[in-house]
């Protein structure tokens, strides 16, 4: 398909929007199709057609719909033609052309079982397969329709959001603030620098390290620590033996750098100037446009929504046996609130000039910064926990992201300081790592995925959608432009 063509659909389209809900149905359930997807450039069209949605004022949750929509059917119909092709994928066509990427495929979903449906969906070249494959090796229909619509309540976003933003900006024209690349570039930077080195830290405190077994032989001298050590010691078959020293290590770093950073935050005016420089850098990004993105991003860390995934996780795990990390999370969230709440009372730090309407609490620390973070890095210590130790950090940076965005929410609409948020991410991360490292001792069995995770996922993700949507009008109103002609 060449851009000339492309071209012409996306002029055609902006002369007749009212197809644009069709052509972003059809666009994903093309790219989303066994074999179609790997023939049709269909992330290209479908980066254009959200961009002309966001341009011509299409509605994100429209856009998001129809795109969605798309993609399950798709799946669907990708999983029904290998539930008829079962035995005969490498000799039909046109499959029969493409045997390399069948095959892959196959062992892809040999390896991953039922999740690679979610993990596939974002995966290039097995992608367009994977449907097709689970339904030829007879995956139950009820399980593939949860991870088929789950795991597409998740890819729309990621695939629709991006056009449809570039698209939205350029029909408003939005000035962004003084030196906002220069600003962007070094803050990326400054967070890709601190994950090298947080990780290769992490890396450093394996088994294998010299310090790990450094620490082995000098605690194994004395009776206490030695007890201490075989205390937490992993008695997992796979793992056995396995220290959490990594663990332990987040959670002393992250309570020390906790209290240094809260004493030079809430006691002195070393860090004043830089929180009201950043206070002004945000005032001046805001617009119209990102309000909206903004608001949806802080009100998934609001607390109704991060309890009810975390009631979620543990009637989930509670429901299939694994009563002590129920229990674990429930200590996790239950702690988390209780310090930010004391915090809060106890340093009555004022916040900014709100730009919602004035909260009930003090600044220090962030709650939503420190309730994210407590959610996602939880959640990457589980799934990490399950995969070898040399590939542990990918599930801890692909699970941690969502943190990042909830966190410049924060200081976007102006209700926390830089300070509070580095506070509330300190926090989140002293809790997880001193949880993690307590359910060591209690880590018998893996914590594998099946359905009803896949099912607990949809029912937050719905939850989520629903108090985001009976929440936006209040948070509409009672947002108010910051800093001058805003």
């Amino acid at each position: 398909m060449s851009n000339a063509w492309l071209n012409e659909l996306s002029a055609w389209l902006s002369m007749h929007p009212g197809w644009l809900a069709l052509a972003l149905f059809t666009t994903a359930f093309t790219e989303s199709l066994a074999i179609a997807g790997i023939i049709v450039p269909g992330v290209a069209i479908l980066f254009a057609m959200a961009l002309l949605a966001g341009e011509t004022g299409m509605p994100l949750a429209e856009a998001l719909l129809w795109a969605g929509l798309g993609a399950i059917m798709g799946d669907t119909l990708s999983f029904a033609l290998g539930r008829l092709m079962q035995g005969r994928l490498t000799k039909v066509w046109p499959l029969s052309r493409y045997p390399r990427i069948i095959d892959k495929g196959e062992r892809f979903f040999n390896h991953h079982g039922g999740k690679s449906v979610i993990i596939g969906r974002f995966v290039g070249p097995v992608r367009p397969v994977i449907p097709l494959i689970a339904g030829a090796l007879m995956m139950p229909w009820h399980r593939f329709l949860a991870f088929n619509i789950g795991s597409a309540v998740a890819w729309a976003p990621v695939y629709v959001f991006p056009g449809f933003l570039v698209g939205s900006a350029l029909a408003s024209e939005i000035r962004p603030p003084a030196h906002f690349y220069a600003v962007t570039g070094i803050s990326f930077s400054a967070l890709i620098v601190v994950y090298f080195v947080l990780l290769r830290f992490q890396l450093g405190l394996g088994e294998d390290s010299r310090f790990y077994q450094w620490l082995k032989q000098w605690m194994g001298r004395y009776e206490a620590t030695h007890r201490f050590w075989r205390l937490y010691t992993n008695q997992r078959p796979a793992r056995e033996g396995e220290f959490p020293l990594a663990s332990f290590m987040l959670a002393i770093g992250a309570t020390a750098l906790l209290l240094i950073w809260g004493q030079l935050a809430t006691t002195t005016h070393l860090l004043d100037g830089f929180n009201q420089a950043t206070l002004h850098w945000f005032e001046q990004l805001r617009q119209p446009l990102l309000d909206g993105p903004f608001i949806t991003i802080t009100l998934l860390g609001d607390p109704p929504v991060l309890i009810a995934a975390g009631a979620l996780a543990c009637a989930t795990l509670l429901f299939r046996g694994y009563y002590a990390a129920a229990v674990h999370i429930m200590v996790a969230g239950l702690a988390t609130f209780l310090l930010v709440w004391g915090l809060k009372s106890w340093l009555g730090v004022p916040r900014p000039d709100e730009v919602l309407s004035p909260p009930d609490s003090g600044a220090f620390p962030s709650g939503h910064t420190a309730g994210i973070t407590l959610m996602v890095t939880l959640l990457a210590s589980f799934v990490a926990g399950e995969t070898r130790n040399r590939k542990r950090w990918q599930s801890y940076v692909t699970l941690s992201l969502p943190l990042i965005p909830v966190a410049l929410s924060r200081l976007y609409l102006g209700v926390h300081w830089f300070t509070d948020v580095i506070g509330g991410l300190l926090l989140g991360l002293a809790v997880t790592g001193a949880v993690r490292a307590s359910y060591s001792r209690y880590d018998r069995v893996p914590l594998t995925p099946d359905v009803f995770v896949a099912i607990a996922t949809v029912l937050w993700l719905v939850f989520a959608g629903t108090y985001i949507a009976l929440s936006w009008e209040d948070a509409i109103m009672n947002l108010r432009p910051i800093g001058p002609g805003l």
